[in-house]
């Protein structure tokens, strides 16, 4: 946890409180980082990939594999006490943009009258040699 407090020109700033979330509910940190972190309300979830919570991938099509990763970030959010529907921006990475329509299926499943902020964009590798990767920032519950 990091505190921040300081006084500039006569301005306070707020304190802000840095809380890295980890839970056992999604897969593993694979490197230097956290599952998410919490900056005050906010909630920024870390790339999740199409890995189990028991670090292993998942095989199928594009939407058995964008399940999983919906599986983690929801585990995710829960361990920040926050949800789907405080989602304000997603970003989508995917390895082969010929997935968008199939991918987009599942992610209306779960974004369909809450709908946040979203950016997909095509990349020419994704670690681990994965097809898909999306981040979430969020708000915590009220």
């Amino acid at each position: 946890m990091f505190l921040r407090n300081s006084l500039r020109s006569g301005i306070v700033r707020t304190m802000t409180t840095l809380t890295p979330v980890a839970t056992k509910n999604a897969p593993p940190a694979a490197a230097s980082y956290s599952q998410a972190m919490k900056a005050n309300n906010l909630v920024f979830v870390s790339g999740q990939i199409p890995y189990t919570p028991e670090n292993k991938p998942v095989e199928g099509s594009i939407a058995d594999k964008a399940e999983q990763v919906f599986r983690n970030v929801k585990n995710i959010l829960d361990a920040s006490n926050s949800s789907f529907e405080r989602v304000i921006k997603v970003n989508v990475f995917l390895a082969d943009i010929n997935n968008f329509g199939e991918f987009n299926k599942v992610y209306a499943k779960y974004f369909n009258e809450h709908k946040p902020a979203r950016s997909c964009v095509a990349v020419a590798a994704l670690p681990l040699n994965v097809d898909l990767e999306m981040e979430v920032i969020a708000t915590e519950n009220e």
